[in-house]
């Protein structure tokens, strides 16, 4: 009696499958190539800069500037509590949108002393 239910249940799933439309597997295949791209983009976007700048006889990592931003704080200092690994959607949506305050605490980043940065390592070598 299970392998007869088990049955039923494959042949109606194989047949919501069949249904599926030629603008559908497109919408799929466009959905999935917007998401790589998305993904891709920090890299892409490194990969370029890094050229640009070693070919105008500047730092690969800095441009000269002689500091990185903290990739915890991205530069700010501050790291918002609370959230997914602080990442709170809907506080940053507001603040997006011209909210005011943030409902959310900020604390300081442990990892940059709340400086938001920290020296250019292949700077601080020559």
């Amino acid at each position: 009696m299970c392998i007869l239910i088990h049955s039923l249940g494959v042949d109606s799933k194989q047949k919501e499958m069949d249904n599926i439309t030629a603008s559908e597997l497109a919408g799929f295949g466009v959905g999935t190539l917007l998401l790589c791209a998305t993904i891709a983009a920090p890299k892409v976007d490194a990969f370029i800069s890094g050229s640009q700048r070693s070919s105008l006889g500047m730092c690969k990592r800095c441009g000269n500037v002689r500091k990185i931003a903290c990739s915890t704080c991205r530069g700010t200092g501050l790291v918002k509590e609370g959230g997914v690994a602080g990442f709170n959607l809907i506080d940053d949506l507001y603040q997006s949108l011209g909210g005011d305050e943030s409902k959310v605490r900020s604390i300081a980043c442990t990892k940059c002393q709340a400086k938001g940065h920290f020296s250019c390592p292949d700077c601080s070598k020559t």
